[in-house]
C-alpha cells in the first residue's frame, strides 16, 4: 500500500485529488481514510528550515523535559541520593542534535502522517535510547568526556572520591553509569507508549523499535569485539558502521515513523532503506574523521580519542592498508594506547593524511550521500519529506562536530 496525498501535495506514486477545506492547505489521505489537518510546521518555517530541525529540536526537548519531570517523583521516591544521577541524565538529554527523532518524524511525514505533539513525543523516545548507548559506550571505551563535560561514569567516580566513600571510585563510577544507562533504555518504552499515538500505531511501531535496539546492541558488541580481536579490514569496519550507527541512526528511525503512519512494510520503508543505509554509513565515516581530526570545542571530546580507544574505524583501516612499513608501525604502536599524547596523535593524523586515507574517506562520504539523495528521486513519499531528507543528509554529514 502506498500513502495517498491530495493533489498539490506532491507524493510520488499516485495522487488522489480531493476537495480541500481551506484554499492552499495540503491534506493527507491516510491509510485509514482520515484526512489530516493542514501541514504543520508552517510553510514559513519550512521555507527557512526545510527539515524543520529547529521545530523538531524544540518539541523533542520539551517532550523530554516533561517526561523527566514525570519520572522525578518515582525516582526520588527511592531516596534523595538519586538526585545527582537524575541531574546528570537531565544534563545529558538537554543536549544533542536530535537527528534520530528528526528522521523518525520525517519517516512519519513522508508516509502521510500529520504533524503533532504525539509523533514528536514518540520520536523523542529515541533520544533516551541514544543516551543509553552513549553512557554504555563511554564505559566500554573508558571515555572521560562527553559533550564537553565529564562522562557519566567519570562524574560518579569524582563524586565517590570527593565524598571519600569506601571502595574504588572507578568501579563505583562504572557501576552507577551502567545502571543509569539501563534506566534510560527502560524509559524508552515508557515514553514511546505514553506519546499519545493510537494503540494500533504503537503496536505497528513496536517491532521496529525492538529491532532497532537489538541491532544497536549487536553493533556495540561488534565494535567491542573489533577492538579486541578484529582483523582491521575495511569490510569489518563497514559492518560495525552499519549496525552500530547506520541502522539505528537513520534507517530504523525512518522505518519507525513509516510504521507508525501505517506503512510497516512495502515500498515506503524500502525507499527509506535505500536512502538511510548509505547515509548512515556516511554519517559514521564523518564521525570517524571527527574522532581523529575534530575540534574538541565542537565535538565535545578530545581529538584522537578513537586512536586511544583502539577503534578499528574505516578511516584507520584504510590508512593501515595503504601504509608503508614505517607508517604501519606508527599506527600499530599508537592504536589502543590509553596514554597517547597529542604528539603521538599528531603522528597518527599525519599518517592518515599522507596515506590518502583521509581523502579516500571524504570521497566515500560524498559517494554515499549522493547515493542516498539519488534514492529520494523515485521514493513514494511526500515532496516535503524529500526536501527535508535531502537537507538532513547535509546536516548529518557536515564537517563539524
Amino acid at each position: 500500500m502506498t500513502p495517498r496525498l491530495t493533489a498539490g501535495a506532491g507524493l510520488a506514486g499516485g495522487l488522489a485529488p480531493a476537495a480541500s477545506p481551506r484554499a492552499g492547505a495540503r491534506q493527507v489521505q491516510r491509510p485509514d481514510g482520515r484526512e489530516s489537518c493542514p501541514v504543520c510546521p508552517s510553510l514559513a518555517i519550512m521555507a527557512r528550515d526545510p527539515a524543520a530541525l529547529g521545530h523538531i529540536r524544540d518539541q523533542v526537548g520539551s517532550a523530554l523535559r516533561g517526561f523527566l519531570a514525570q519520572q522525578r517523583a518515582a525516582l526520588l521516591g527511592a531516596g534523595a541520593e538519586l538526585l545527582p544521577g537524575l541531574e546528570a541524565l537531565e544534563e545529558l538529554l538537554a543536549a544533542g542534535k536530535r537527528l534520530r527523532p528528526a528522521f523518525c518524524y520525517w519517516g512519519w511525514r513522508g508516509a502521510g502522517g500529520e504533524d503533532g505533539q504525539a509523533i514528536l513525543a514518540a520520536a523523542a523516545a529515541l533520544e533516551l535510547l541514544h543516551a543509553s548507548a552513549l553512557v554504555h559506550d563511554d564505559v566500554m571505551d573508558g571515555s572521560d568526556t562527553r559533550r564537553g563535560r565529564p562522562s557519566l561514569h567519570r562524574r560518579f567516580a569524582i563524586r565517590h572520591a570527593e565524598q571519600r566513600w569506601r571502595g574504588s571510585p572507578e568501579s563505583f563510577g562504572m557501576g552507577a553509569a551502567i545502571l543509569m544507562g539501563d534506566l534510560l533504555l527502560s524509559w524508552t518504552d515508557g515514553m514511546y507508549h505514553a506519546s499519545g499515538l493510537p494503540p494500533g500505531a504503537l503496536r505497528r511501531g513496536q517491532a521496529v523499535l525492538d529491532l532497532m535496539r537489538t541491532e544497536m546492541i549487536a553493533g556495540q558488541y561488534l565494535d567491542l569485539l573489533g577492538q579486541a580481536a578484529g582483523d582491521g579490514t575495511v569490510d569489518s569496519a563497514l559492518r560495525v558502521a552499519e549496525y552500530k550507527t547506520a541502522r539505528y541512526t537513520i534507517e530504523r528511525p525512518l522505518h519507525l515513523g513509516a510504521a507508525l503512519a501505517g506503512f510497516p512494510d512495502g515500498p515506503v520503508p524500502a525507499a527509506f532503506s535505500a536512502y538511510g543505509l548509505p547515509l548512515g554509513v556516511a554519517f559514521q565515516l564523518r564521525d570517524d574523521i571527527l574522532g581523529v581530526f575534530g575540534d574538541p570545542e565542537q565535538t565535545g571530546k578530545p581529538a584522537g580519542d578513537d586512536v586511544r580507544e583502539g577503534k578499528r574505524t574505516v578511516l584507520l583501516a584504510i590508512a593501515r592498508a595503504q601504509a608503508g612499513a614505517a607508517q604501519a608501525r606508527v599506527i600499530d604502536e599508537r592504536l589502543g594506547n590509553p596514554e597517547l599524547d597529542e604528539a603521538g596523535a599528531a603522528e597518527v593524523r599525519a599518517v592518515i593524511a599522507d596515506t590518502g586515507a583521509l581523502a579516500a574517506c571524504e570521497a566515500m562520504i560524498g559517494e554515499h550521500v549522493a547515493e542516498a539523495v539519488a534514492a529520494l528521486g523515485q521514493a513514494p513519499i511526500t515532496d516535503e519529506a524529500k526536501t527535508a531528507l535531502a537537507e538532513l543528509a547535509v546536516a548529518a554529514t557536515a564537517r563539524h562536530g
